[in-house]
């Protein structure tokens, strides 16, 4: 995957303002970026899973849930992500029934519902595909949790691949955003963190 400047700046923007808000804490629980309390991102989403359902963060209350932004065609971050991802809740038993990862396209005109639903439950069947309706779903969601996306042309006519911000949201089983979690940091992590959330 590439990384534009503007996409890098924009997300260290974000990082630097959740370490200043999250810098009092002298002894940090988590591993990943904890942004309890950070009104910068969004609290809430409304999109249609790959059977047309509409849902939203109520839908899985009691869950620690796991908002991660990517695409099908991606070439390494995203399926990395999600592997971990896969990973971690096998880890942890029982308590991974407790966690819901969504995943949401930010290239629906290539990720139609079928593709999607086949490609987040290759990695687990709990997984749910979410897939903005139209353009003004994906700006929306994308600009309410500070989600960075572009394309990039590639060689060949009609070829190209997305830039966009390489990170995932957590939120706690009551509802609350409390994470940014830098992706590729590994399996280990997202155990040490979920299980603390559902503790």
């Amino acid at each position: 995957m590439t990384f534009s400047v503007r996409g890098i700046a924009v997300w260290l923007g974000f990082v630097l303002a959740a370490v200043l808000l999250a810098g009092c804490d002298s002894k940090p629980a988590f591993t990943n970026l904890d942004i309890t309390g950070n009104t910068q991102f969004g609290s809430e989403f409304s999109l249609p899973d790959t059977s047309g359902k509409t849902r939203t963060l109520g839908d899985f209350k009691g869950k620690a849930v796991v908002l991660f932004f990517g695409y099908t065609h991606c070439p390494d971050v995203c399926p990395t992500t999600l592997a971990e991802l896969s990973q971690a809740l096998q880890q942890l038993g029982d308590d991974g029934k407790r966690v819901q990862v969504l995943m949401v396209t930010v290239d629906p005109a290539r990720d139609t519902a079928p593709l999607l639903g086949e490609y987040v439950s290759a990695f687990s069947p709990t997984f749910i595909g979410l897939r903005p309706a139209d353009t003004a779903e994906l700006v929306k969601i994308t600009k309410d949790f500070r989600v960075y996306y572009a394309q990039v042309p590639g060689k060949a006519a009609g070829d190209y691949t997305m830039d966009h911000t390489a990170a995932s949201y957590v939120f706690d089983p009551q509802g609350r955003l409390r994470l940014f979690a830098r992706d590729g940091q590994g399996v280990d992590t997202w155990v040490h963190d979920l299980k603390l959330l559902l503790d």
